[in-house]
């Protein structure tokens, strides 16, 4: 092979070198396509301010598992408009709402000075009362137009039971709505925090006053 040949086969292999390499690369930009990252949120952070609890002995309260709306039952914020429902794009609580929500009311009862106080599954203590929460309404709902500031709704139903023959002690809803500063998420996610806080604070104080009368 004369010399010729063998740098037109030399300048031949490099260029498909180059190729093979471009091809790799543009294989890699469609499996790893620039995407603007999802903003991840919480809630249940807000102070819980629940009324001044009754005098009284401290007394136990098992709470059963939260029933939870299941369309805001996830990680995802949910949005009504005149009856139509939507997902904040690009946006996500960072655990489950239901998750946060148990942990917002272990928090809250945690937190508070009054009488009663949340006993886990598999605790050796006694139970005076069993709470339900049934969380109807967890959304922003844009009442003004979907260009307005939402208002958050945060709606709790509450039943408690005495634990030993399982009467009814109370039934009672507890509603919230607090308008977010702004059409932004980081202007929403402050509103849930703050109706979730408020909600909770009435429970709390709901359950304190609902305890045994004080024994004389």
């Amino acid at each position: 092979m004369n010399p010729m040949n063998r740098k037109t086969m030399r300048a031949l292999a490099q260029i498909a070198t180059a190729t093979a390499l471009a091809l790799s690369l543009s294989a890699c930009i469609s499996v790893f396509p620039k995407s603007k990252p999802v903003g991840l949120y919480r809630f249940g952070d807000a102070e819980v301010s629940a009324p001044k609890a009754p005098p009284g002995a401290m007394f136990g309260v098992l709470k059963s598992p939260t029933v939870f709306t299941r369309a805001a039952a996830g990680d995802r914020m949910l949005t009504s408009t005149q009856g139509e429902v939507a997902y904040i794009a690009d946006a996500r609580w960072v655990s489950p709402a239901f998750v946060l929500f148990e942990e917002a009311v272990a928090n809250a009862f945690q937190s508070d000075p009054g009488r009663a106080r949340l006993i886990g599954r598999g605790e050796i203590a006694k139970a005076d009362l069993v709470l339900r929460l049934e969380v109807r309404t967890f959304e922003a709902q844009y009442v003004n137009g979907p260009k307005a500031a939402p208002e958050v709704v945060v709606r709790v139903r509450g039943v408690l039971n005495n634990n030993q023959d399982r009467a009814l002690v109370g039934d009672q809803i507890f509603e919230a709505r607090v308008k977010a500063a702004d059409n932004r998420v980081s202007a929403i996610v402050p509103a849930y925090d703050q109706a979730t806080a408020k909600v909770l604070g009435e429970v709390v104080g709901w359950v304190n006053a609902a305890g045994p009368p004080p024994r004389n």
